[in-house]
This record gives C-alpha cells, sequence and structure tokens, in this order.
C-alpha cells in the first residue's frame, strides 16, 4: 500500500471530554495504554491505535507522509480532527510530528521518553572517540532482533522472559502477556515472528535515526510535554559499554531538556518514576503528567 493509508486497529476507551490519541513506541503495541487510558476516561475522549505494521494494524512501508497519513485517518473517521497526540517512546516522536504537520487545529504534543539515541555530544562524560566507536553499535543491536522470526519455543520462552520483568519490575503479568499476544503472529512460510516484519523494523530504525528531535522541539509553536524516565532500562549482560553509554546519555538528555524548558515557557517537563517503560511501571504518574498538562 505504498503512498496510501492503512486502516489501523483502533481501540475507543470512551469519554466525553477534550479527545487523547494515544501511540505506542517501537515493536509495542495499543495494549501498553491499558493501565493508563482508564485513568485519562474520566475527562478526556480516548483513542489508542496499533501503528502501522504492529499489533493489528495492517503492514506497509514506514515514512512520515504514510504515518502520518494513517493517523489523520483515523482522527477523521471518529470526529476528532483536534485531538492531543499522546505518544510513548516512538509514538512520542510521532506525536510531535504530527503536531508540526497540523498547527491549526492540533492542541500540542506529548512525548514520554521518545528521544531515540541522540546526538554524540549528549553523551556527557565519555570520551568521544568511545561514543563514537560504540554509538554508531546502538541502532545495530536493535536490528539484530527486530523483526527477526521466533525460533522453536520462542513465545513460550518470550512469555517466560515477560514473566520475569512483571517479578522484577512489578508489572502485573497479564499487561505484558497481552502486549506480545497482540505482537505475535505466524509467518507465511511457517513459524512465529514479533511485528513488525524485519523489513518494515529497518525502515523504522532508518526512521528513528533520521530525525533531529531537539530541531522539532524548537519548531513547536503549540504546548509540548516532553516526559523523562527517571531509572535507566536494565543492563544488557556481558555489554558494559550499554551501560556506560545510557548513562551519558542520560546526563545530556537532562541537560538538554532543562535547557529547552527555560527558553520555552510552553514546553512542560515530567519526570517519571520508572525506567523506559512508564506505561506499565507506573501508570499513575503517566496519566497525572497527561491531565495535568491537556487541562
Amino acid at each position: 500500500m505504498t503512498g496510501d493509508r492503512i486502516a489501523l486497529a483502533v481501540h475507543d476507551h470512551g469519554g466525553d471530554g477534550s479527545p487523547l490519541l494515544l501511540l505506542h513506541g517501537a515493536r509495542r503495541t495499543l495494549a501498553d495504554w491499558a493501565a493508563v487510558a482508564p485513568l485519562l476516561v474520566p475527562r478526556h475522549r480516548v483513542l489508542s491505535v496499533d501503528l502501522r505494521g504492529h499489533g493489528l494494524s495492517p503492514s506497509g512501508p514506514w515514512s512520515l507522509p504514510e504515518v502520518l497519513g494513517d493517523i489523520e485517518a483515523v482522527m477523521e473517521e471518529y470526529g476528532i480532527p483536534g485531538a492531543l497526540p499522546v505518544g510513548h517512546s516512538l509514538g512520542g516522536m510521532i506525536a510531535v510530528l504530527y503536531a508540526l504537520e497540523h498547527p491549526e487545529v492540533t492542541p500540542g504534543a506529548v512525548n514520554l521518553d521518545g528521544y531515540g539515541w541522540g546526538r554524540p555530544d549528549q553523551y556527557v562524560g565519555l570520551d568521544a572517540e568511545f561514543v563514537a566507536e560504540h554509538r554508531r553499535r546502538l541502532p545495530k543491536l536493535a536490528a539484530a532482533t527486530w523483526g527477526q522470526p521466533l525460533l522453536a519455543g520462542g513465545l513460550k520462552d518470550l512469555l517466560a522472559r515477560e514473566r520475569a520483568t512483571s517479578d522484577r519490575l512489578g508489572i502485573p503479568y497479564e499487561l505484558l502477556e497481552a502486549g506480545v499476544l497482540r505482537s505475535v503472529r505466524e509467518r507465511p512460510g511457517g513459524g512465529l515472528e514479533v511485528r513488525p516484519e524485519r523489513r518494515h523494523a529497518l525502515e523504522m530504525l532508518d526512521f528513528i535515526e533520521s530525525l533531529d528531535l531537539f530541531a522539532l522541539f524548537r519548531r513547536m509553536t503549540r504546548p509540548l510535554l516532553l516526559g523523562c524516565a527517571l531509572r535507566p532500562a536494565a543492563s544488557v549482560p556481558g555489554l558494559k559499554w550499554f551501560d556506560d553509554l545510557m548513562a551519558a546519555y542520560a546526563r545530556g538528555l537532562a541537560r538538554d531538556l532543562a535547557e529547552l524548558a527555560a527558553q520555552r515557557p510552553d514546553v512542560t517537563l515530567a519526570q517519571i518514576d520508572s525506567t523506559h517503560d512508564m506505561l506499565l511501571e507506573n501508570p499513575r504518574a503517566v496519566a497525572d503528567a497527561i491531565l495535568d498538562f491537556a487541562s
């Protein structure tokens, strides 16, 4: 469907207030919003979607016009052209891009921890050569697993890892399981894979890498909420360089977000006591930040 909109899978959570459209992160689904959305409904009309190639939505090329067109089509279909786009991770980047494309009707944007891998100068306190060497490994690390088929016993193993995550972080297991089951599908040639399929996953990675996010933030003329996780992501066994890189990036990101907010009174910062998986770990804090901003 190159150049065409895709009919996204939508969950209408209900509500009668000003509309919110919830967008998930890369390789995730609308199931991530299951604990947050009910906290928003008393004051807002709330819808969540599976982005193209994710969850129950059809696949298609990952390019900006198509992705934004999908979202616009949902807003048209449900009669909410002025909805506030609220996104986590990749969804947060898309929320900002959508607001920039529709400034006449979109009241602002919410980006919850959607900052990609940042610029080299944001890795504070590390040698420049170390950053240059290891920063470029981050997309490759993601590409090694995104869109790959599950091996025999893969679904069982995947759910076992989600159970361990539930135990470690206190996330209800049913939330994690719902996301996995919504993402896994049978491959045409047999076996299982976690959506999106690999060619579109690689397009998505290239899309993320192409964005100069702080340049986008500065272009915003509408109010912008930027959420940031206070706790680091889980370590990757055997990859100490990853932990060092992420700690340095957290320092640079906090510096640049604070500077942006000091310069722009229409930019609001929200620190969320969680790791990157804030929708699942601390839905109350996420909902409170959105409600305070959207009021």
